[in-house]
């Protein structure tokens, strides 16, 4: 196991766990650590006047450290306290995994920390993000109940095709662009890439109107009044440029609404409006608003198209509670409704969550299909039918019968035997020598062995994913990529060296460092850096060195005419230095 586990990582199901990877704690570099250090302190600061209360308690609750980067196995200690826990993974992950590490109340954290060069902001999930951004808020109790629940439905949301192809879009931007050194026009490239994608996507899936709420919520979400709004939303919590960007009129706040899912968002740039929620018990009554929309609520034709559609692995249940779950291919409709449906490739079908004895992907391997609906000229239902009513019907046992129904599917052949649910409703009848046909066309023959019919008269619910997590293999996930680990050269391990050594001069760990030297060869070597020499200012300002500390300003004056784009950077660092002291 790569991973130290507790009560609640010992819940997830194998599947989650493959995404799992160990966090690694000795590659961050002390270069990581400042970075880490620089965006805590600047955002604590600043954050402590605009964010929702319960992100600064969430700091302290969640074992969050300024100066640190936090080490999942001390969070996990601190977590557990509020029934939470958090996993290392590598960058993007698919959003259905993603939503369903949150049911099981697991914060999903990509442990790899932005670039020095990306300190304000990232496409890429990194541990600021995650571990600053989303494990404090988590520790307000109605915002923790809105986060699991909206992985339990979000989960269940079906997917497009095209949405696979569009996650693989975005992970791979991520990792290019945090990659040192990948030259700007294949950036450009794999941006117009997505933009492409994201113009050519079609009526949007479950799972992209789902990623929208997320988005304005979990992501980019303002509480309170639109007047006068908090943040509450990581992506906010952990951009120390959005998170001032945001509080400007230059964006639109807009009333929290159903309508957030159909707003979509640019991941690459900054967000031109954002959401505000009343409170975060208004959260939950849009996401169960949403819900009632989903297939996984209304079933019926548009849920089995769905599945379809997905050409994924998803699930129908029947209004016995029979769940059957493979890739769906076709599906026969007659007067709006489906009146056959069919699976390929390896089915199973359940009841209540757990597989039917007999009835596996092995006993189903080529797919399954069976009619839906009422049987012609009789009014009861099969399902309604009493031992009576079925022996009148003659779907009885030995019985050689033609069965059709609304819509002209008929079925044809020897009934063996009979399937009930704990209610004593049949769920399923098994035929021998049996035909089943549509007008025309063939759907079963003699010759296919046996016939097991679903009993249902309409499809109650559709989702993503398999009823019984065990009928599958579920773990087959491939990372076509994985995070870009660039080669350092000498000069780049010389200013982690420096880094280091201030680190530690800081922390008393070795307090012989000439702090002198180390930023007359920072002017000579690496004459861009500007984190380092803020954090000698910072030690200079502490032992009242003036001298050295104008000298440092004098460099860091000239870092800012060089590169314009880091001046602000460099006075919120020297502001960040001169507020603490005075205080």
């Amino acid at each position: 196991m790569s991973y130290e586990s507790n009560p609640i990582l010992d819940k997830l199901p194998k599947h989650l766990k493959q995404f799992i990877k160990p966090q690694n704690y000795e590659e961050y570099t002390a270069i990581d650590q400042a970075v880490w250090r620089y965006v805590m302190r600047k955002n604590v600061d600043y954050l402590s006047k605009v964010a929702h209360k319960s992100y600064v308690d969430g700091l302290k609750k969640t074992g969050i450290s300024i100066d640190h980067i936090p080490n999942m196995y001390g969070m996990n200690r601190i977590l557990k306290e509020i029934g939470w826990a958090a996993v290392a993974v590598d960058g993007f992950i698919p959003p259905s995994a993603f939503m369903e590490f949150q049911a099981y109340n697991v914060l999903v954290i990509a442990s790899d920390i932005r670039q020095l060069e990306n300190i304000e902001y990232t496409p890429a999930p990194d541990i600021i993000h995650e571990g600053a951004g989303h494990a404090p808020i988590i520790a307000n109790p109605e915002y923790a109940e809105y986060l699991r629940r909206f992985g339990e439905i979000g989960c269940k949301a079906i997917s497009s095709a095209k949405d696979y192809e569009l996650y693989n879009a975005v992970r791979h931007l991520s990792i290019i662009k945090e990659a040192h050194g990948t030259p700007q026009n294949e950036i450009d490239e794999a941006e117009k890439h997505i933009e492409h994608l994201q113009e050519n996507m079609g009526e949007p899936s479950e799972m992209a109107l789902i990623r929208n709420l997320h988005w304005w919520t979990v992501e980019y979400g303002l509480i309170g009044t639109v007047e006068n709004p908090k943040i509450y939303g990581a992506g906010l919590l952990s951009s120390i440029g959005e998170s001032t960007w945001c509080m400007t009129d230059k964006v639109k706040k807009i009333p929290y609404s159903i309508e957030a899912a159909h707003t979509e968002f640019d991941i690459t740039k900054p967000q031109p409006q954002l959401f505000v929620t009343p409170d975060f018990a208004f959260l939950s009554q849009v996401l169960e608003d949403f819900a009632n929309t989903m297939a996984v609520r209304t079933g019926g034709l548009s849920g089995i198209k769905k599945l379809i559609g997905s050409k994924a692995l998803g699930t129908i249940e029947l209004s016995t509670g029979l769940q059957i779950s493979g890739e769906f291919s076709n599906v026969i409709e007659n007067d709006g409704k489906p009146i056959y449906i069919q699976t390929t490739g390896g089915t199973a079908l359940a009841y209540r969550e757990k597989e039917l004895v007999g009835h596996s992907t092995d006993h189903h391997a080529e797919g399954f299909g069976s009619p839906i609906g009422k049987l012609k000229g009789i009014n009861i239902a099969i399902e309604n039918m009493g031992p009576r009513d079925l022996k009148a019907y003659k779907i009885y046992e030995g019985e050689q019968i033609a069965l059709e129904f609304e819509g002209g599917v008929k079925v044809e052949g020897t009934i063996i035997t009979g399937t009930r649910n704990l209610m004593g409703e049949i769920i399923l009848i098994t035929f021998e020598n049996c035909t089943v046909t549509h007008g025309d066309k063939v759907l079963f023959q003699p010759e296919w062995g046996l016939y097991h019919m679903a009993v249902g008269q309409k499809i109650v619910s559709a989702y993503n994913g398999p009823a019984d997590l065990n009928s599958f293999n579920l773990i087959s996930h491939q990372i076509t990529e994985t995070t870009i680990k660039s080669k350092k050269d000498e000069e780049r391990l010389q200013l982690e060296r420096f880094y280091e050594q201030i680190r530690h001069f800081r922390e008393g760990k070795n307090t012989t460092i000439s702090r002198n030297k180390v930023l007359q060869a920072l002017k000579k070597d690496h004459p861009q850096d500007w984190l380092l020499p803020v954090e000698l200012y910072e030690l200079a300002k502490q032992d009242n060195n003036q001298e050295f500390q104008q000298e440092i300003l004098e460099h860091l004056e000239n870092i800012k005419r060089d590169n314009p784009k880091v001046g602000h950077l460099i006075d919120d660092g020297i502001e960040l230095v001169d507020t603490a002291l005075v205080s």
